[in-house]
């Protein structure tokens, strides 16, 4: 299982991780910060766990390439 956290009120609107991993994420139309899809927002952060590993590589490469270090990837 995959655990993918985003601090969504911190995002500067890179646009990376859209760029890299465009099943997980999209931008903003309205503010322009990153949006993790079907995410579950609790306490500030966004959660979306997954069962799929194929697309563990792209999601960590997106992790990776944030500039603010807001995306968080494990595999539980």
């Amino acid at each position: 299982m995959i655990v993918v956290t985003l601090q969504r009120d911190k995002c500067i609107g890179c646009n990376y991780c859209a760029e890299l991993a465009p099943a997980a994420f999209r931008m903003s139309r309205r503010d322009g910060k990153s949006v993790l899809l079907r995410s579950v927002r609790k306490k500030g952060f966004y959660t979306w766990k997954s069962t799929d590993d194929a697309s563990c590589q792209s999601l960590e490469k997106a992790a990776d390439s944030c500039p603010v270090r807001i995306i968080r990837v494990k595999r539980v």
